[in-house]
C-alpha cells in the first residue's frame, strides 16, 4: 500500500517578507528615493512643515474662524454675488466680449490720458451717420430698457 508523502511547509513569517521587499526596494528605487528626499530637503528649506506644523496644531481655531466668516451674511451675499457674475459672463457671446476687451483697450487702454476733444454739436450729429455707432447705441438701448424692465419688476415684487 502506497505510503502518503508528508509535505511540510516552513512557516511564513509576514516580517520577515516585509523586511526584505524593503531591503530590495532600496537598491529597485534607488533614483526615485535620491529624488524624494531632494524634494523633502527642499520642502524643509522653505520652511513647509513648520507651516503644516502650526496650521495643525491651530486646527481649531483655523476651522472656526472659517465657519464664523462663512456664517457672516456679508459671505453669504458674496457667494450669491460670485455665483452671479459667473452665470452673466458665461451668457454673454465671447465674440462680444472680445470687441468689448477691443474698444476698450483702444480707447482707454494707453498709458497716458486720453486727450479727446469734446465734439462740436455738428460734429456729434455727423457721427450719427456711421452704422457701427449707431449699432452701439442700439446695443446700449436695449442693454437699458432690459435693466429698466428688470428693476421695475423688482420693485413692484418688494411693494407685495
Amino acid at each position: 500500500m502506497a505510503q502518503p508523502i508528508s509535505l511540510k511547509l516552513p512557516a511564513r513569517d509576514p516580517r520577515e517578507e516585509l523586511r526584505s521587499k524593503l531591503d530590495n526596494a532600496s537598491i529597485e528605487h534607488a533614483e526615485a528615493l535620491l529624488d524624494s528626499y531632494e524634494l523633502l530637503q527642499q520642502l524643509h528649506e522653505q520652511g513647509v512643515f513648520q507651516l503644516l506644523r502650526g496650521a495643525l496644531g491651530a486646527s481649531d481655531k483655523l476651522v472656526e474662524s472659517a465657519v464664523q466668516a462663512a456664517r457672516s451674511d456679508d459671505s453669504i451675499q458674496a457667494l450669491r454675488n460670485a455665483i452671479i457674475m459667473s452665470k452673466m459672463l458665461s451668457s454673454i457671446n465671447p465674440d462680444l466680449l472680445q470687441g468689448i476687451a477691443v474698444a476698450v483697450g483702444e480707447t482707454l487702454g494707453s498709458y497716458k490720458k486720453p486727450v479727446i476733444e469734446p465734439p462740436g454739436l455738428f460734429a456729434l450729429l455727423s457721427q450719427f451717420r456711421h452704422k457701427e455707432l449707431r449699432r452701439s447705441i442700439a446695443l446700449i438701448n436695449r442693454f437699458l430698457e432690459t435693466l429698466g424692465v428688470q428693476l421695475s419688476a423688482r420693485g413692484s415684487s418688494d411693494t407685495h
